[in-house]
């Protein structure tokens, strides 16, 4: 296991630093004031989030932090259709793109690789380091 990795993170500077040994470059995207993802039913608007880059073989990885406001595609605010709603959790905060990634850098099944990103709630760079560290 790397050190300082004890469920709970690990520092940054060590992190970049591993990540950089791994080939993992990552790059934060400066003074982003908003992030509109669109689907036919609904668009997540992000205000303020902050947006990583990660390029690991060539393939970039996008990483959006933040919270959303949920409208109904057009931009209409998406009407609440029972409390229930909003006690449903949010998903996994990964993608199917993000486990083939974590997969293929750590060289583990992609049902390793989702637990990980699990355990690191969607960090790829981290569930990686994890993984490799084993």
């Amino acid at each position: 296991m790397f050190p300082g990795m004890g469920g709970r993170g690990m520092n940054p500077k060590q992190l970049a630093k591993m990540m950089k040994q791994f080939g993992i470059d990552m790059e934060e995207i400066p003074d982003v004031t908003e992030v509109i993802i669109r689907t036919p039913k609904k668009e997540y608007v992000f205000k303020s989030a902050e947006v990583s880059i990660m390029t690991a073989q060539g393939q970039k990885t996008y990483q959006i932090t933040g919270t959303p406001e949920v409208r109904a595609a057009g931009g209409t605010p998406a009407p609440a259709t029972a409390p229930a709603a909003a006690a449903e959790p949010a998903g996994p905060l990964f993608s199917d793109e993000d486990v083939d990634l974590v997969a293929s850098q750590a060289g583990v099944s992609k049902d390793k690789a989702r637990k990980a990103l699990e355990e690191t709630k969607g960090e790829t760079a981290e569930a990686i380091l994890k993984l490799m560290g084993e």
